[in-house]
């Protein structure tokens, strides 16, 4: 039996240098690798206006071929202090030997997505598969979602969504820089 307090036998790391090492077919996704904090801006058009966030996503492997992702957001003031809770996902990426991505993802509001695309050169494009909505879940169609590393070295991403009625269109930009 595993002793609970004990640090876990296998653990997940945020660092293609820590142990376990990368499953190369994590190789197009290892400069995701980390934790990553910024800010942006989301508007909608059935929003009144639009909005500032804070962000948090974290990439993390196990020495299999997927990615562990979990993604936090806050709405902020003019100034950057938080002012509550925003949105918060949680979920795999899957990679496959010819660079194609399966993403599974899922939100606390009732929303499980599953996207496909593809990943090469610090960038990986993902857009629906399938959605599917817990009973009383908003209405989403579909997203695509692109993270890009540039060469500054922060990760920008791009959030395009359908819901409500609404056809697919830009939602969510933010930069992020690499923590530690």
């Amino acid at each position: 039996m595993v002793d609970p307090l004990q640090k876990h036998p296998y653990p997940d790391t945020i660092r293609p240098d820590e142990a376990p090492a990368p499953h190369a077919l994590l190789a197009p996704l290892t400069g995701f690798l980390g934790t990553w904090t910024g800010q942006g801006r989301g508007e909608y058009p059935t929003l009144a206006e639009g909005f500032r966030y804070a962000q948090e996503v974290t990439f993390s492997h196990d020495g299999r071929p997927f990615l562990h992702y979990e993604t936090r957001a806050w709405l902020i003031d003019a100034e950057g202090t938080p002012l509550r809770p925003s949105a918060r996902e949680s979920g795999w990426w899957r990679m496959q030997p010819d660079g194609r991505v399966e993403a599974l993802i899922t939100q606390p509001t009732g929303i499980a997505e599953i996207l496909t695309g593809r990943a090469a050169d610090g960038t990986a494009d993902l857009a629906t598969h399938q959605v599917a909505l817990a009973p009383t879940a908003k209405e989403v169609s579909a997203t695509r979602r692109r993270y890009t590393l540039t060469d500054d070295g922060t990760l920008e991403f791009v959030h395009d969504l359908a819901a409500v009625g609404q056809p697919l269109q830009h939602h969510l930009s933010a930069r992020l820089r690499r923590e530690g």
